[in-house]
């Protein structure tokens, strides 16, 4: 059997109805009461003037049944590509016949430019990167220009940039989605990726308790966060830095809907025991100066995962990072390397996640399709 797949109730299952039955081709078979019959089904939604279309900045522009949803397509398509290796099949591939996805860059990026070229290509479109470190948004026109003109070529927008200001600027006037591929005050798209492989090694997300350790003022932590209250399972947090006022009302906010717990602790001992999860990010971010990473590396040393404090955790708990890593600092070798460590699962899931993401947000009626037939009747499991 595959993966587990999440419902939108937020149970489990360990088979679910888009591992058996096709219904994600573009030519889609309906009933009515006499006959069925072969058409094409368009994919545009009909978006009503304000807003223009749903975009995804951070995780709070997702809710928990939108996210469980888009994890049990990621897990679909994961499989379909699996099969696609052996049968030369893969039930998703003309689901973005098509679509063009314009992916604007401002900070360097592997996983990130990858994933997506590759997903719009698997899924029958097309990634077109461009590069705006030497032309900043805004510069040689006006950002409301840009993202009209935009919105009349391509059917969806990511941007990696280094300030939220300009990926939210766009967002306000775009007719297409806009998803933040990584600023300074999240990444969705990793989150997804994340959920996914804790939902493949751990089966659930319910009761689920994670640890975040290092660098607390950063858009990982803040989505990190996010992802947990919106999600409801609990966050331990243990490292430096000052999170932003801003983060912990969102925090809050969904916290109180779901009941999860995030909680800043002094000490990484203090963080670790007991836990399900332990999540590192690099202590040395894109545009950190060398002459800051001597001070850094002595503040964050005392939150270093290493194979003692992962001896603290549950004993089936998993290692995670979102790379790239720095095998002596965040973590030592023997973690990152070691039996516990997920973290290639993890940035594999980009792939998956971030294709159900871009059907999710760029094709609604068709996503609607692919999951239009509900989940399978309990007798049936």
């Amino acid at each position: 059997g595959g993966a587990p797949i999440p419902s939108t109730s937020g149970l489990l299952t360990m088979a679910d109805w888009l591992l058996q039955h096709d219904n994600a081709t573009s030519f889609l078979y309906t009933r009515d009461e006499k006959r069925r019959k072969l058409h094409a089904e368009p994919s545009e939604a009909n978006f009503p003037e304000k807003p223009r279309a749903k975009h995804v900045l951070t995780m709070c522009d997702l809710t928990k049944p939108e996210v469980l949803t888009i994890m049990r397509v990621a897990l679909a398509m994961k499989e379909s590509r699996r099969i696609f290796t052996d049968t030369g099949y893969d039930r998703f591939a003309d689901t973005l016949k098509g679509y063009s996805l314009l992916t604007l860059f401002e900070k360097p990026s592997l996983r990130t430019r990858v994933s997506l070229e590759v997903g719009m290509h698997q899924l029958g479109g097309q990634a077109i990167f461009y590069s705006i470190s030497e032309s900043p948004l805004g510069v040689k026109e006006s950002i409301e220009d840009t993202g009209r003109v935009l919105s009349r070529m391509c059917q969806g927008i990511t941007a990696r940039v280094m300030s939220r200001k300009a990926v939210r600027s766009l967002a306000q006037v775009s007719d297409i989605p806009v998803i933040n591929a990584l600023d300074d005050y999240g990444h969705p798209m990793q989150m997804l990726a994340d959920l996914q492989t804790i939902i493949e090694h751990k089966g659930k997300l319910d009761g689920i308790t994670m640890t975040y350790m290092g660098d607390l003022e950063n858009n990982v932590t803040y989505d990190l966060m996010r992802t947990a209250a919106l999600m409801g399972y609990n966050l331990n947090l243990a490292g430096a830095g000052e999170i932003e006022p801003k983060v912990w009302d969102e925090v809050k906010s969904l916290s109180a809907k779901s009941g999860s717990q995030v909680k800043v602790f002094k000490t990484a001992a203090e963080a670790m025991k007991g836990v399900d999860v332990v999540y590192c990010d690099s202590w040395m971010s894109y545009g950190i100066p060398k002459a800051e990473e001597e001070a850094r590396k002595a503040l964050f040393m005392p939150f270093q995962v290493t194979a003692e404090l992962m001896k603290t955790a549950k004993p089936d708990c998993i290692f995670m990072n979102c790379l790239p890593a720095a095998r002596g600092m965040e973590q030592t070798a023997e973690v990152i390397d070691g039996p516990q460590s997920v973290i290639f699962d993890q940035a594999e899931n980009r792939l998956h996640a971030q294709k159900a993401l871009l059907v999710f947000l760029m094709a609604p009626k068709r996503f609607a399709q692919i999951v239009s037939v509900g989940e399978l009747p309990t007798n049936s499991r």
